[in-house]
């Protein structure tokens, strides 16, 4: 073989060796090192045209920033848009409202907009509410999951649009989430406020994406179709995490209060279905976990106080603070939190696992700890009756296995794998919709 053959032959594994990691600096540069730019700016910067001499109504939220300093509705108004409505989702539009708590059709007191509740007596907008608009702009922060409120409020404006002949538009923002898929699929029988359709806790798609799957799968009421616009977000692909957005995090709900929060609240939520505190009613509510039965903790605790001390927990590798807390009313995050005034005994959850994977085994393991801890409490003190889990666990976890396979001890490992095959399923389905790489 000449000498000029095997040169060529050098270069060429040389140049394909080199070109992965040659493409992935390129996007790095062009993406984690450049600002994500939200479709609500976009439409601010090039697209305002669409909305002039129309009638706009706005689903909006206390997280609708648009270049951190400015909320959506505001500057709109601002550039001489005329906007007839405001649909608030759950917790508010310009007043922090507490989780769960619902609230009545009101006025906006900075703009005199009338405000329409999409979290009391009705949840979707009515053909009344519509009237006076031509086109409904949709802008809310997502965290990501299935049981996030915000999800299904979108495919009610969705139906209602597609109801009464009106178009949407998506302003996309980055999902703090979107960078993996995980968790068990909604099954049939399951649906609810925290969960309409067949996707898992941790869907991987912003909401433009999701609007997409809604309409084209035929989810809506009937198999209607919404008339669906979308201005996508600029600097941004799948892989990032909100460090990688090098944008300002404006909590979307009271009590996700920082990207951490939000990236650790697909694995915590559903421990609002049973006994044990996420940390509602402290300072760091979301990475905090914990209950006042859990005694092996608690020995800890005390023998740290005695020897000055501070124990962290091993759980897959990964160290946890060991952590005594006491949840305290909130009148604006925490009303009423779980264990109010008592000491709890549990862990702080603080930088998450790059692993995804081993993010929801975590969350299996602490699930499992927990529930055999509180059995084991009931053993000495049987006067403690309420039950581990509550129904709501069925809702958030969109399942009935999951609560078994807990109760009769099977390994986390196992019950990870049985959630495989519907995962699958639903990322072919996903790759159909996705907007960004």
């Amino acid at each position: 073989m000449s000498t000029r053959i095997l040169m060529f032959i050098g270069f060429t594994m040389f140049f394909w060796a080199c070109k992965p990691k040659y493409d992935n600096q390129i996007i790095k540069k062009i993406f984690f090192e450049t600002k994500t730019i939200y479709g609500s700016e976009v439409l601010l910067r090039d697209q305002l045209f669409k909305l002039k001499n129309k009638k706009v109504a706005v689903v909006c939220n206390l997280a609708s920033w648009v270049n951190d300093s400015i909320n959506l509705v505001d500057a709109l108004l601002k550039n001489k848009i005329q906007i007839t409505k405001i649909f608030a989702p759950e917790h508010g539009f310009r007043k922090v409202l507490e989780a769960g708590k619902y609230f009545q059709d009101t006025i906006d007191s900075v703009t005199g907009i009338p405000i329409v509740s999409l979290y009391g007596k009705k949840m979707k907008p009515t053909p009344e509410s519509l009237i006076e608009v031509d086109i409904v702009l949709f802008d809310i922060q997502d965290v990501g999951c299935r049981f996030y409120t915000y999800l299904t409020t979108l495919v009610q404006v969705m139906e209602a649009c597609a109801e009464n002949g009106k178009t949407l538009m998506v302003l996309d923002r980055p999902n703090p989430n979107g960078f993996y898929v995980a968790g068990p699929v909604l099954e049939p029988g399951f649906e609810s406020f925290q969960g309409l359709h067949p996707i898992p806790i941790v869907h991987g798609m912003t909401f433009a994406e999701y609007a997409r799957m809604v309409n084209q799968e035929g989810w809506l009421k009937n198999g209607i179709k919404c008339n669906l616009e979308i201005v996508k977000c600029e600097n941004y692909v799948h892989e990032m995490r909100w460090r990688d957005t090098q944008r300002k995090w404006f909590p979307p709900s009271p009590n996700l209060r920082t990207p951490e929060a939000a990236e650790w609240y697909p694995i915590l939520c559903w421990y609002e279905g049973t006994n044990v505190s996420v940390g509602r009613g402290t300072e760091t509510p979301f990475q905090l976990v914990g209950f006042p039965y859990h005694r092996a903790l608690q020995k800890i605790i005390i023998q740290d106080s005695l020897e000055g001390t501070q124990s962290n927990i091993q759980i897959l590798g990964h160290s946890f603070q060991v952590k005594k807390f006491t949840p305290q009313a909130d009148p604006i995050r925490a009303l009423n939190p779980l264990y109010k005034n008592q000491t709890c005994y549990g862990l702080f959850l603080n930088q998450i696992p790059e692993n995804t994977d081993t993010l929801f085994l975590i969350g299996l393991e602490l699930l499992q700890n927990f529930y055999n801890e509180y059995k084991e409490y009931q053993k000495f003190y049987p006067n403690v009756k309420n039950p581990f889990f509550k129904d709501y666990f069925y809702e958030l976890v969109g399942n009935k296995t999951l609560r078994t396979q807990i109760e009769n001890k099977v390994p986390t490992q196992e019950i990870l794998a049985s959630w495989q095959k519907s995962l699958n399923n639903f990322k072919n389905l996903r790759k159909k919709y996705l907007l960004y790489k």
